[in-house]
This record gives C-alpha cells, structure tokens and sequence, in this order.
C-alpha cells in the first residue's frame, strides 16, 4: 500500500529517527536510559506518517521506558525493506502491511503479526466531492490505481461483485500517488484508503471526498496494517514482547483520547519538515479506526486472517498459502 509522500524531498534512508526524542516537559519519569533494553522498530515507509503517533507519543510520555524498553524507532531504506530488516533479525518488530507479512512467511521468512493496527479494510474507490459510483458505473471508466498485487486484486475483487473484471475499466499507475490523477481530473476515481488519499482529498483537495467501500463489495474485512515481530526474537524475549505490546496498546489508548498531544509530539520529534496541516487531518481520520484502543481491539482471529487467504490465492496472489494461525498470534497481547 502506498501513500503519498508528505515530506518534500526528506528521505530517510534507514536513519534512526527517535534516538535524540527527549522526554516531553511533565513526561513520566523513566528508568535511566543503561538500565533499558532495546528494542529496534521497523517502519513501512521511509518517511515518517501520522500513523507512527502512537509509538512516537508513547516514547515521550515514557510509556515504553517504564516497560523498561529503550524504543528505537527506524525507518526503511526504502518500502521493500521493512520485512527485510524484520526477517534477517536486524529489527525485533515492525509496522508493516498484513500482505507484507503474507509474502515474507511465503518466502519462509520468520515473521507474524502480534497485533493488528485498525478495526478492518479502509480501502475503497475515491472520487471528488458530489461525484457517487456504484461499482457497476465504473465500466468504462479510469482508475488511478498503485501498481501492487493487492490493490489489482481488491479491484478484481469489487469489479467481480458486479459482474465486471479488470479489463471493464481502464488503469492507470501512479509511481507514489493517486491523489494528483484525481485532482487533475486525468482519471475518473482513485484506489485509496481514508485516512491517506482520502485525507490528502480534503488537506489539498479542499473537499470531502467519496468514498465506495472494497468491504461492502466483496473484499475481506482484514485491517490492511499490523504490528509484527520476529519469531526467533519473541520466542527468545518472551516478556520483553509483552512489555512491548503493553507500552503500545497504552500508548495508542493514549494517543487516541488525547489527539493534540499526539499530533505535537510528531512536531516535536519532527520539527518543520512535515506537512502539519495533512498530518493532523490524518491523525483525525485515523482516530476512528482505532477506538477503541485496547488489547482486545489489536486481537486478531482465525478467520479474518482465512478470508484474506482465501480471496488472494483465488486471484492467485499467493499459490500456497500456511494454514491462518501460523500468520499471526496473540500470546503477546495484555
């Protein structure tokens, strides 16, 4: 899944981007930083998103450190490489793509989710404020769309809902953003998600857009982000796993119910090489899909994981998947 890139010409190339973060003025008192243990997290994107405010928060607020966690917080190289640094062990968990996770156990990677960032599958077809479609009235029509399996595969999945495949519309690739195709009007709806291109609609578009949902038309209701981690690491740090996973469901709990604090600890730790007008709008968007923030709602199930299967081996994703428990697990979950 990709998003547009909000920090003008900042790429940072697998840097680490919290290690200088100092507490917040008020924060909660920590252990002393050699008493901590570290923990290396591994982002999807290589440029810093509104996504990451809860873990960017929660390590201001102290939240990790009283786990007894030093959290480093590292960004990719580059999208392709967060299961490369989280399979080979040079990071012990990571925020990644649920199809990430898939493609990295389907190449024998030791990866699985320990929680599910999101309630379900925010994904959908985007088009321009006061301008509706059903998936039938896209016969015929342009489609901006990112060039990855998953995004073909959603859309086959909704087109078939109605009887229409993908060679019924006409699509068109963005290299890193759909949202520009729409604006200038070069396409007719967009494939995104809410709280992304639906975001960037109303922060630079300067409207509400509309939204098809993909759950409503066929496509699994799997939550597109998860938390993950390396199984050698976890079943080497079983209580630092734990440790992990309360100081993120706290900080998310926290991040939730206080969006400002969250929306200014990712100024803080960012400065002005960030866009604050999207990221606080995305923050917002992104809000909703986590509440409520608990341990129960990063559970994942079985049968979600199985529906997600399914529908990617009949588009031929994946040939052969693993059974859906050997995708994911909850031991680490408070």
């Amino acid at each position: 899944m990709k998003r547009r890139t909000f920090l003008a010409g900042t790429i940072l190339a697998g840097a680490t981007l919290m290690s200088t973060l100092l507490p917040a003025v008020g924060g909660i008192a920590t252990a002393s930083a050699a008493s901590l243990t570290k923990v290396t997290f591994i982002q999807e994107w290589p440029v810093a998103d509104g996504f990451w405010i809860p873990w960017i928060l929660g390590k201001e607020k102290g939240f990790y450190a009283q786990e007894g966690i030093d959290l480093d917080i590292v960004a990719p190289p580059t999208v392709a490489d967060t299961m490369k640094f989280l399979g080979t062990g040079r990071a012990n968990v990571a925020f990644t793509t649920v199809m990430d996770i898939i493609f990295a156990k389907e190449q024998g990677a030791p990866v699985e989710a320990i929680g599910r960032y999101g309630n379900g599958n925010n994904w959908g077809i985007i088009s321009q404020q006061g301008k509706t479609y059903t998936v039938a009235d896209l016969k015929g029509k342009s489609v901006g769309i990112y060039n990855d399996a998953w995004t073909k595969a959603q859309l086959a999945l909704m087109l078939k809902s109605a009887g229409l495949t993908l060679n019924d519309v006409q699509m068109v690739t963005a290299a890193d953003d759909t949202v520009p195709l729409l604006l200038q009007k070069r396409v007719d709806v967009i494939t995104g998600i809410t709280n992304a291109e639906g975001t960037e609609m109303t922060t630079t578009g300067k409207q509400k857009p509309e939204f098809l949902p993909a759950i409503a038309h066929g496509v699994p209701n799997t939550p597109i982000f998860m938390l993950a981690g390396n199984q050698d690491w976890l079943k080497a740090n079983p209580e630092l796993a734990k440790a992990f996973m309360r100081a993120t469901v706290k900080s998310m709990a926290y991040a939730v119910n206080h969006p400002d604090e969250g929306v200014q600890a990712f100024a803080t730790a960012y400065s002005k090489a960030y866009d604050p007008v999207y990221i606080k709008q995305q923050w917002a968007d992104t809000v909703p899909l986590l509440k409520p923030a608990d341990s129960k709602s990063l559970a994942q199930e079985a049968a979600t994981w199985q529906s997600l299967l399914t529908a990617i081996k009949a588009e031929g994703i994946v040939k052969d998947p693993l059974p859906a428990d050997q995708y994911f697990t909850n031991q680490y979950l408070p």
